[in-house]
Formats: structure tokens, C-alpha cells, sequence
């Protein structure tokens, strides 16, 4: 049997038709990134943009997301981004559990295959599914380790959209998350082997 690869885990991603989102997306979005990624970002589904354009965190909130990652010295390009479901929700709803749980296997299968330092829970839906987590809010900033995995948590940028003094408290835990992996000097000029 032929190696697990993020290309595979992509593919059938994309193909997927486990749960009822598969009849109802445009694109289903893998995620993107870094094999190599020190820091993995798992927010919550896709939305509007992301369901046109296959890719995770390419609207309004990925915009903030952006912003945020270049202000903590942290290169988009140098990391991986995905949500705990692949396909979006009619209407941005909450995933559903049956959802959550058809989609699970995808995200385990990129985290054994990218193995990265640092998983960064956006916001409470993945704080929930991936950790069985409550607030987000009350425990935004800290590292909880789980199964040998090390996990940062933070708002979801989305929350920004709607409340703009929760900017700086995404610019201030992204800049922690970034000094935590040790990534805020250095990095453009840093190897391949450093990431991994």
C-alpha cells in the first residue's frame, strides 16, 4: 500500500462524500501549506469565499489572519491552515457532529503526516472538537498538551469581523505563539530543517 501523503489526504478530501456538506459545497477545502510546518492552524469550516476558491481563510477572516501572522512575524507560506470540517456549512452554521466526525480522520491523517511542533486551535469550535474544550475566550493563550501534541489556543479571526478590540488579543497570542515556536527572528533566512 502506497504511502499517506497531504496530496492523498487532498484528494479524497476533495472527492469526499461522507456526510450530507458534500452535497451542498462547491469545493470542498483540504487545507494548504507547509509539509514541513512548525505551526499547524485548524480553524472551524470553510466559508463563502473558501467554498468558491477550494482554499482555506481566503475571505474576511482570512484577510485579519493574514494581517495578524505578518504583524507576529510568521510567514503564511511556512505553515499549514485547515479547518476540523472540510466542506462549509449551509449558511456558516455550526459543523454538526455527524460532520465533525466523518471529517476527523482527514485532519489526524495531516497532523501524523506534517507532525508539527504547535497545533493553533482557531476559536471554539475546534477547541471543542479537537480537545473537548468550552471557552475559548476563558483559556485563549494558553498551551494545553494532549496526547504528546502540543496545542495553542486563540480566538477565531472571524470574531474580529464582528468585534474589533478582539484584534489585539489575536495580534498579542499570535506574537506568544510565535515566540513559543521561536520564529520571530530569523525566520526568512532559516533552512528547510529547521521547520521540521
Amino acid at each position: 500500500m502506497p504511502a499517506d501523503s497531504l496530496e492523498k489526504v487532498a484528494e479524497e478530501v476533495t472527492g469526499c462524500p461522507k456526510c450530507k456538506l458534500s452535497r451542498t459545497r462547491k469545493n470542498a477545502v483540504p487545507g494548504e501549506g507547509q509539509l514541513a510546518a512548525k505551526i499547524m492552524f485548524v480553524g472551524e469550516a470553510p466559508g463563502r469565499s473558501e467554498d468558491d476558491k477550494g482554499r482555506p481563510f481566503v475571505g474576511a477572516a482570512g484577510k485579519i489572519l493574514d494581517e495578524m501572522l505578518a504583524k507576529a512575524g510568521i510567514q503564511r507560506s511556512q505553515v499549514f491552515i485547515t479547518n476540523v470540517v472540510k466542506c462549509r456549512p449551509p449558511n456558516n452554521r455550526v459543523p454538526e457532529d455527524d460532520e465533525v466526525a466523518a471529517c476527523m480522520p482527514y485532519l489526524e491523517r495531516q497532523v501524523a503526516l506534517i507532525r508539527p511542533r504547535i497545533i493553533c486551535i482557531l476559536g471554539r469550535t475546534a477547541y471543542s472538537s479537537l480537545l473537548g474544550g468550552g471557552s475559548i475566550t476563558a483559556n485563549r493563550g494558553k498551551i494545553i498538551e494532549k496526547g504528546g501534541q502540543r496545542y495553542f489556543l486563540t480566538i477565531h479571526p472571524a470574531a474580529a469581523i464582528y468585534n474589533r478590540s478582539m484584534l489585539a488579543l489575536l495580534e498579542a497570542d499570535l506574537k506568544k505563539l510565535a515566540k513559543e515556536v521561536g520564529c520571530t527572528e530569523g525566520w526568512n533566512e532559516r533552512s528547510l530543517e529547521d521547520f521540521m
